[in-house]
């Protein structure tokens, strides 16, 4: 953008300036690096999933791991973001806004993991700072527990 035009936040916008609003652009809603290092480890273990995939097809929500099979759904939640109780900071810049956000994708993932449950899935969730190891043990002990159910329900 050229130096003598200033940018200004068009009315009702999000963004609080031109450097915010490139900073919040450039900010990954998938494939971020907890999601690509748990995967990796899961995948290591044999399992195969779908990634950013609908759990519920008629449902407009994406889980960043999907094991349609054994109906297992793995959110790997931001803590700013989903307003993690250890390391959400409240925002100093347009804190009405953000934080409304926040508290949406809160109320958000409650309704997305009450909807999945009535549908037969297990949720599993985890924060960004997690140990990739423990979530990803948890991830396929979990996948391992409902084939296993699964497969004597069926016999």
């Amino acid at each position: 953008m050229p130096e003598d035009l200033e940018w200004e936040a068009p009315e009702g916008s999000w963004a609080s300036s031109a450097a915010r609003r490139r900073n919040m652009q450039a900010i990954r809603s998938r494939d971020t690096k907890p999601e690509k290092l748990i995967r990796r480890l899961v995948h290591a273990q044999g399992l195969r999933y779908r990634v950013a995939a609908r759990p519920l097809p008629e449902l407009r929500r994406t889980a960043d791991m999907v094991f349609r099979p054994a109906k297992v759904a793995v959110f790997i939640d931001g803590c700013y973001w989903h307003g993690c109780p250890q390391h959400y900071v409240p925002p100093r810049t347009n804190p009405g806004y953000w934080s409304e956000k926040v508290l949406r994708n809160m109320e958000r993932d409650r309704d997305t993991d009450e909807r999945l449950k009535e549908a037969g899935w297990l949720v599993l969730r985890f924060w960004e700072h997690e140990a990739a190891e423990d979530c990803s043990l948890a991830v396929c002990q979990a996948v391992a527990d409902r084939r296993a159910e699964q497969g004597e329900g069926s016999r």
